[in-house]
């Protein structure tokens, strides 16, 4: 047994598990019966067997063992359970002799609880009156699903719930008759359940997975339906989406990428998609995006549901996306797992990474690889850039620690990790070696080192060499170019936003792909050494890491960046994202000016690129942020915004054109959002014009792509009356992305009385746990009132935190967003002296995350303030 991990005793082994589940109550207490027999292999002689459970009652448990030509069967004559660990212990008095096959037995009891974990209920409102069985109280109808990455198996059956212990499931449930049952099979059979209206579903055997794979359902659900075009074993795969009833068209943009993608995964990785049926079910509640439970995966509704009249354009991308993501895992992940869960970045990096790939696929036109520079890598960055970061693989003790690693370094910087190996060694030769890896490991774990090995053995080059300081230490490099004629010196130093870096902390030296793009080519080599001279280098034009496929920030001396803002039109999409990128994490770093910033983007003003735009007005929105305390700065930078978006946003106008690209509505709600939440009267009039029209009824008053903006600037102008008005909105809405909207607009209320409403309202039970972050982050965003979302925290902390803490991802979350926008060593000093107090186990990453950021953005606050203020002055922006 491996000392860095707790983990279960191994003398006991699973490799098939027959699960029934029956008496459930589906009201009041929500209990359930269960009855597990495990086929279990005993590798020694034991008196006891240890497994998982959490918050399940274990009636009994016997262990039938085949010894010779005697059988035997023995009864636990004790059970212990040992709360911290998760873990229950069945005591024999006899010895039970080692065994190649026995079947451990356990009866037990649990709860569909309301936490989003585990086997869970979620609540909604019915689009059309539903099966008479369905559960239901005075306002809300419920729905049953599952949720067990990545170790909440255990909360609805007994399990040996650790990734590499995979076994087979066979499943049944007895459920009310008019209800549909789902699992990660197709059903065998439905036969009369034990009373009148009951039927019990049983499913087929799975291949051997992990526990935090298997998945079922129930409720009133329908579906629509499509097939792959490719062949398995003969036929065409059904491919569905389901819905509770009456949303099942909003699943036909996820039916119709789903078994495009499936088809194309199925071509890239060489190995066909291995189960008979692929389901996507949209659940109401959902702590995460998705889960890639093999062939029954399951999405919060946002992510997989579109309504092409109705959504907002933008979760169009976001449902392609999502669905070509948990798609991928079913080869990554759940075909071949990681061994253990510090290798979770295995899964979660590739799947980021391919997911992108796959909508390039589908959709060339949306420029996927500059959205994923512009959000996944930017974010990456600025986690990574912390002291509290950690590396890609991250020494996981045991199971419970696992949630908070679910990332933006396992998520984003995998994945721009992958994506600049995969550049390097070409997608052609990636590919072919995790073809390599799959095949070899099927159905079985695997650690990194196995992937390097396949994709060393593809490309002839030591992968491992060259990846290993990527995915074993923290932090990323900046380089730092100096120039002389015709050559340019290169520096590699690890990159922190505080600017701080110690000798200690800059012991790494990375492999740094350059990417130098000049005139007409761009060349490979890569930086081995932590210094070296570039030859040959065009003076008129050059620019390092060509198309930021590398991840690393640039430090460019100040003449060429300038130099750079007048060549735009010789950069791709990516090049002007990243150059925006760097120039501002280096202003908060230290190592360049917000000056030098501010002058570098003027220079936009006539760009047309929503992606470019989304990089220039986020870096610019920080800016703005971490000064907003000082009313002189906050004003100049509010008329530098406006000065910079005014043209842009009277060109692109109000109305859809028929022939409007995707971008290019992205870019229209992104300008008028912008110019009209920093006074441009035109927009403001406007949006106030189509606000009133819009909830006086005329629904087709605002574009579905506009309600964002327009009920953003509503709420900035309107106080009370529009804070009431997009409240209503929120309750009564019945479009699918409208509570999300409706609840990041409410965010921009102007007075401290309206932020404490909205923070007080949001924990009456008016918004669902999956969402409680959503009100946090947007008032966190709001400089006018954000000290109120702390001083809510510390006034209210047994209440929040009893109220999040059953799922402790929403309760790190909550956190998370709600605390690293400050930029005050006054408030960062209140956060730690509340918290030393604290128990913090189950949210203490993210909070240590949170004021590292808060610091970081205090000293630049500190360190930039007159600087900007200067060349405000001087630009005649004050």
């Amino acid at each position: 047994m491996a000392s860095d991990r707790d983990v279960l005793p191994d003398a006991v082994k699973p490799s098939k598990y027959k699960l029934s589940l029956f008496d459930l109550e589906l009201g009041g207490k929500w209990s359930y019966q269960g009855k597990v027999d495990i086929d279990v292999e005993v590798k020694s002689s034991v008196k006891e067997i240890t497994l998982n459970t959490y918050q399940l009652k274990v009636h009994n448990a016997t262990i039938s063992t085949e010894q010779g030509k005697t059988e035997g069967s023995l009864e636990a004559s004790n059970i212990t359970y040992d709360e911290k660990t998760q873990r229950a212990t069945f005591h024999f008095d006899q010895e039970i002799p080692q065994s190649h096959k026995a079947v451990l037995s356990v009866t037990f009891a649990g709860t569909m609880n309301n936490d989003m974990a585990g086997f869970y209920r979620s609540k909604y409102k019915p689009t059309v009156p539903a099966a008479a069985s369905v559960p239901r109280d005075d306002e809300y109808h419920y729905m049953l699903s599952t949720q067990f990455e990545s170790s909440d198996a255990r909360r609805a059956f007994p399990c040996f719930d650790e990734p590499n212990l995979k076994a087979s499931f066979e499943f049944d449930i007895e459920i009310p008759e008019d209800q549909v049952a789902l699992s990660n099979m197709p059903e065998t059979e439905t036969k009369k359940g034990s009373k009148e209206g009951l039927k019990v579903v049983a499913f087929e055997r799975s291949p051997i997975m992990s526990t935090y794979l298997y998945a079922w359902a129930f409720g009133d659900f329908e579906y629509v339906e499509d097939f792959t075009r490719r062949k398995y074993n003969g036929k065409n795969l059904p491919v569905r989406v389901y819905t509770t009833k009456g949303l099942k068209d909003q699943g036909k943009l996820a039916l119709e990428s789903a078994h495009q993608i499936v088809d194309y995964f199925s071509e890239i990785f060489r190995i066909d998609y291995p189960l008979p049926k692929v389901d996507l079910l949209a659940v109401h509640e959902f702590s995460h995006g998705a889960m890639e439970n093999w062939g029954l995966i399951t999405y919060r509704t946002t992510a997989v549901l579109f309504d092409e009249y109705a959504s907002d354009q933008k979760y169009k991308n976001r449902v392609v996306y999502v669905v070509a993501h948990e798609l991928a895992h079913q080869w990554f992940g759940n075909l071949v797992t990681m061994d253990w869960w510090n290798e979770l970045w295995l899964n979660e990096g590739f799947a980021t990474w391919v997911g992108w790939y796959a909508v390039d696929h589908l959709h060339p036109d949306w420029d996927v690889w500059g959205q994923f520079v512009t959000d996944s890598m930017q974010m990456a960055f600025q986690l990574d850039s912390l002291r509290t970061s950690h590396p890609i693989e991250v020494p996981v003790r045991n199971a419970l620690e696992v949630d908070q690693i679910f990332d933006h370094i396992s998520y984003l910087k995998g994945s721009s990790v992958i994506r600049m190996l995969s550049a390097h060694l070409t997608v052609e030769t990636f590919l072919l070696g995790v073809s390599n890896y799959l095949k070899a490991h099927k159905y079985g774990n695997a650690k990194t080192q196995d992937l390097w090995a396949a994709l060393s053995e593809a490309s002839g080059q030591d992968v491992n060499a060259f990846m290993d300081p990527w995915i074993k230490k923290i932090g990323f490099p900046v380089l730092t170019a100096a120039e002389e004629p015709g050559q340019v010196s290169v520096r590699q130093s690890r990159f922190l936003s505080a600017g701080d870096v110690k000798p200690e902390e800059d012991e790494t030296t990375w492999w740094v792909p350059l990417g130098l793009k000049t005139g007409s080519e761009v060349k490979t080599e890569a930086l081995t050494v932590k210094e070296d001279t570039l030859r040959n280098v065009d003076d008129e034009f050059y620019k390092l890491n060509a198309d930021q496929t590398g991840f690393y920030r640039t430090n460019l001396p100040p003449q060429r960046l300038t130099k750079l803002g007048g060549q735009l039109d010789k950069l791709s999409v990516q090049d002007k994202i990243g150059l925006v990128g760097d120039a501002a994490a280096l202003a908060v770093s230290g190592d360049a000016t917000t000056a030098g910033v501010l002058a570098f983007l003027e220079g936009f003003k006539v760009e047309k690129n929503y992606l470019v735009w989304s990089e220039v007005l986020s870096s610019l929105g920080n800016i703005r942020s971490i000064f907003s305390d000082d009313a002189q700065i906050s004003e100049g930078l509010r008329k530098f915004t406006l000065k910079l978006v005014s043209d842009a946003t009277d060109t692109i106008g109000w109305e859809f054109g028929p022939h409007d690209d995707y971008l290019t509505g992205q870019l229209r709600a992104l300008l008028l959002s912008t110019a009209g939440l920093q006074g441009h009267q035109g927009t403001i009039s406007e949006a106030k014009k189509r606000f009133d029209a819009f909830m006086s009824g005329d629904k087709k008053a605002i574009h579905p792509s506009l309600r964002a903006a327009v009920f953003k600037i509503a709420v900035k102008e309107g106080g009370q009356p529009a804070f009431d008005a997009v409240k209503n909105e929120y309750i009564n809405t019945t479009s699918i992305d409208g509570k999300e909207i409706a609840l990041g607009a409410l965010g921009r209320v102007q007075s401290l009385d309206l932020a404490r409403q909205y923070l007080d309202w949001s924990f009456s039970g008016a918004v669902a746990t999956q969402d409680m972050h959503t009100p946090a982050n947007a008032l966190a965003s709001n400089a006018k009132v954000r000290i109120a979302v702390w001083e809510f925290i510390k006034n209210n902390w047994p209440m929040v935190r009893g109220r999040l803490s059953g799922n402790m991802v929403v309760l790190e979350r909550y956190l998370r967003v709600s605390l690293k926008k400050y930029a005050s060593y006054d408030v960062l000093s209140d956060i730690e002296a509340f918290f030393d107090k604290e128990d913090k186990e189950g949210f203490d990453r993210g909070l240590a995350v949170a004021l590292d950021t808060v610091k970081s953005n205090a000293r630049y606050r500190q360190a930039d303030g007159e600087i900007i203020r200067e060349w405000l002055g001087a630009n005649g922006y004050l």
